[in-house]
């Protein structure tokens, strides 16, 4: 088999259909719509209805997206204390490379979920009031980013 022998299966393609090329094609004048009317002059889009009153107007309309909101990727104290020891560093980096955040995340929040049993130097952008008391609890350091 060589590459300028490849060719597709006999039949397995279709050429597509020429409309209004004269007479002789078959596919001539009126190019296979019919006579007149709204459908022959190309006019109608696929969700019109018929003058009925449209699906997307019939459906209410609730709720919407608050784009100011500020959306936080969350870390729980257990999971800290799991992944992490004694006089560790935990920032977004860190949390990332362990898998416990998405790479590349925006925000992180800490979590006062479980309990931390060492010191250990936070960096986060935000944490719950229980948070920060744990970890000061245990001897650690919370610090806040921009």
């Amino acid at each position: 088999m060589k590459l300028n022998e490849i060719a597709p299966t006999r039949g397995a393609r279709k050429a597509r259909k020429r409309v209004g090329r004269g007479p002789g094609s078959g596919h001539g004048k009126r190019c296979c719509r019919g006579n007149k009317g709204q459908k022959a002059r190309n006019t109608v889009h696929p969700w019109f209805e018929g003058g009925q009153m449209p699906l997307q107007r019939r459906l209410p309309k609730r709720g919407f997206k608050n784009f100011m909101r500020v959306e936080y990727e969350v870390v729980n104290l257990r999971d800290i204390s799991s992944r992490f020891g004694e006089g560790d560093e935990v920032n977004p980096e860190s949390l990332a490379a362990k898998n416990l955040v998405a790479r590349g995340t925006s925000r992180v929040k800490i979590l006062a979920n479980g309990e931390l049993g060492f010191a250990v130097k936070v960096s986060a952008h935000a944490a719950s009031a229980k948070a920060k008391e744990s970890i000061e609890k245990a001897g650690g350091t919370l610090t806040l980013l921009k």
